[in-house]
């Protein structure tokens, strides 16, 4: 039987790396069933988002050991100009890049994405989860 891949989405990995609470523990939970029987991925734009967002919270040293911890953790999904082209074409989607997230999720075959904000994938073909749904 294959291991369960999951996206996980730009808000779980900065209220882990963050400690933002009291979303904490159950981004903590996502990551930790990632280092023991699940296949986790970050999109590789959310490195960029991450890095930049957390420039209010962190060195930029820090910032780059965070970054480079996470992607040790996590396999980092690629964006080539097709995922672009069928995002920028996809009409049932608001937010652009909740739309990269989905062709992300959708290129490396994944079975859940995992986020805060369900409600912004309600129209992805990859099913979205909250943390506390995929680790009860």
């Amino acid at each position: 039987m294959k291991n369960m891949k999951i996206l996980i989405d730009t808000d779980i990995i900065l209220d882990f790396l963050t400690n933002r609470e009291p979303f904490f523990k159950e981004s903590y939970a996502v990551i930790q069933r990632c280092l023991e029987d699940v296949d986790g991925y970050i999109s590789a734009h959310s490195v960029n988002n991450i890095f930049y967002i957390l420039r209010k919270h962190c060195s930029i040293e820090e910032r780059r050991h965070l970054l480079y911890e996470i992607c040790n953790i996590l396999e980092v999904a690629g964006i080539n100009k097709e995922h672009i082209f069928n995002s920028i074409n996809n009409e049932s989607f608001v937010d652009f890049e909740d739309c990269l997230q989905v062709e992300c999720a959708k290129n490396k075959g994944v079975d859940f994405i995992v986020t805060r904000n369900t409600s912004d994938f309600l129209n992805s073909e990859i099913k979205a989860i909250l943390p506390i749904d995929f680790c009860p």
